[in-house]
């Protein structure tokens, strides 16, 4: 499986299961590629013969042909998502995962909202859910393949981190403080900014400057756009302190990304 490489996920069945105290799953052999996550209760599984006792944070990832049964145990019934799917590349042949068959991945806050939202987005059916139900299902591959093959596991505490990324992201014409980011993130004001810091390489300040120069950027080049409107389109009350941000963090002034003939700010 190439890291370079681009997949089409083609989800056939999609489901967050509460299994009643009697359910059962017949003997049968997968098709397409098989998906089951358990967040709560028990079960056997029987894979290809071999009998598997799974609990909370299990995961199963089947090929097409494994021979796969299974029951739940009255006392504490499963609860699970579990998704079928076709996996392509841009050439339309199919793709194997080199996933383990069994695994145990535990309990993560990280994985089961994207399960989640995958759910929700396949039930509710809004407009361009097909595209959203792909992306999400290859970021769960993806999250799985960093669990079990590549052991390049992230941790919750990044997941928060990436929260307050998307928030810098959506709303960097504000005011944004390390405080504010923080609570946003669910963490200590201090040990946000060390995780921050960690994750991306750059102070919170730092990152929300670069955020925003970059921003910016895309505007001057967009042509006309003095570098006045861009930095107070991107939350610079100063203009002076956007140029001295911009040249700091980009190396050149502002006014050399606009294009010739168009609205420039004397240097």
């Amino acid at each position: 499986m190439e890291e370079d490489d681009l997949f089409v996920p083609d989800i056939q069945y999609l489901v967050f299961r509460k299994c009643p105290a009697d359910w059962r799953l017949k003997p049968h052999h997968v098709s397409n590629y098989d998906i089951t996550y358990i967040i709560k209760g028990k079960a056997r599984y029987t894979i290809d013969q071999t009998l598997y006792e799974l609990s909370q944070g299990a995961l199963l990832c089947l090929p097409e042909g494994v021979s796969k049964a299974a029951f739940t145990y009255a006392d504490h019934p499963m609860h699970c998502f579990s998704v079928n799917f076709i996996l392509k590349n841009t050439a339309g042949q199919k793709v194997d995962i080199p996933f383990p068959h069994v695994n145990d991945v535990g309990l993560r806050n990280d994985l089961i909202r994207l399960f989640n939202d995958l759910v929700y987005t396949h039930t509710e059916r809004q407009a361009g859910y097909g595209i959203k139900c792909r992306g999400l299902l290859l970021l769960i591959i993806h999250r799985l393949l960093e669990l079990t093959v590549y052991n390049t596991n992230a941790s919750d505490e990044d997941y928060r981190i990436q929260k307050a990324i998307r928030y810098i992201t959506q709303h960097y014409t504000e005011r944004l403080t390390v405080k504010k980011l923080s609570i946003i993130a669910g963490l200590n004001a201090a040990y946000f900014g060390v995780l921050f810091k960690r994750a991306t390489g750059l102070t919170v300040n730092r990152y929300i400057a670069a955020t925003r120069v970059q921003k910016a950027k895309n505007l001057l080049q967009s042509g006309g756009c003095s570098v006045q409107d861009a930095a107070e389109y991107c939350g610079y009350c100063d203009v002076f302190h956007f140029y001295k941000q911009f040249k700091s963090i980009v190396g050149v002034p502002p006014s050399r990304y606009i294009p010739k003939g168009g609205t420039r700010h004397e240097d």
